[in-house]
Parts: structure tokens; C-alpha cells; sequence
């Protein structure tokens, strides 16, 4: 089963207080479960990091063999993909755990949208940030 699961994460402060947010729907576009963490002080680009892990677990506990991630930082996507390298020291071990979770589907893909077109994700971490902050 393939699921496409838009992922996003956020910082108030860069560095400061950090969610994440997944929202996974199926092959019809109807949404299948959505997920959204506090994830501490954090910078946006750990917090998208954290994101995508969110994001594979979610679709992993829904019983996807295939997961298309949909994120709109283009660093992550393009790190995730082999095209840039990591050379942030914090960012390594969350690009080594993403690439290893990921490994676990039959295949996956990311690919990067303009904000816009993760609006659902980017709901999902505001919400949980302004839960967070209560």
C-alpha cells in the first residue's frame, strides 16, 4: 500500500519551541491518520527533520510499503535525495535515522512543495505549537 504523508516542522525563534506535523492520505487523497509533535527547542531545519521522521513512522503504523513524503524545505528534500550533502553536525544523526527508517518501505520518494501546498501539515505543527505553548 502506498501512502503520500505531507510533513512538516516548525520553530518559534529558530531556535526555539518546535513541532512537527504528518498528515498520510491514500491513493484517493482522503486523509488516513495525521500525527503532530512538540519536539522541545529546536531550529526549523531539525524540527523538518524530525518532520519527516514523524511522518515515516505514521505511515509505517498505518501499513505502508510505499510512502511518497511531500515537505517544503528544499535542503531536506535534496539531502534525503543525494543531492546535497549533510554537513550540519546536529543534522547527521537525523539524516542517518531518516535514511535508515525509510529503508524499511519496499520504496519511497520526497519531493518539495511551496508552503502552500502543505497547508495541511503546516496547520497541523502551528496547532500543536500553539497547544504547546498553553
Amino acid at each position: 500500500m502506498k501512502l503520500t504523508v505531507h510533513v512538516d516542522g516548525g520553530s518559534r525563534g529558530n531556535p526555539g519551541p518546535a513541532a512537527a506535523g504528518a498528515v498520510a492520505s491514500d491513493a484517493d487523497g482522503e486523509v488516513v491518520g495525521e500525527r503532530g509533535e512538540m519536539i522541545g527547542t529546536a531550529t526549523n531545519n531539525v524540527a523538518e527533520y524530525r518532520a519527516v521522521l514523524l511522518g515515516a513512522a505514521l505511515a509505517l503504523e498505518l501499513g505502508a510499503t510505499e510512502v511518497e513524503l511531500v515537505n517544503d524545505s528544499e535542503l531536506i528534500a535534496y539531502q534525503l535525495g543525494g543531492k546535497y550533502k549533510v554537513k550540519h553536525a546536529e543534522m547527521k544523526p537525523l539524516y542517518a535515522e531518516a535514511i535508515d527508517l525509510l529503508g524499511r518501505f519496499e520504496s519511497w520518494s520526497i519531493r518539495c512543495v511551496r508552503r502552500e501546498q502543505n497547508e495541511h501539515a503546516d496547520l497541523l505543527v502551528n496547532q500543536t505549537l500553539d497547544a504547546g505553548a498553553l
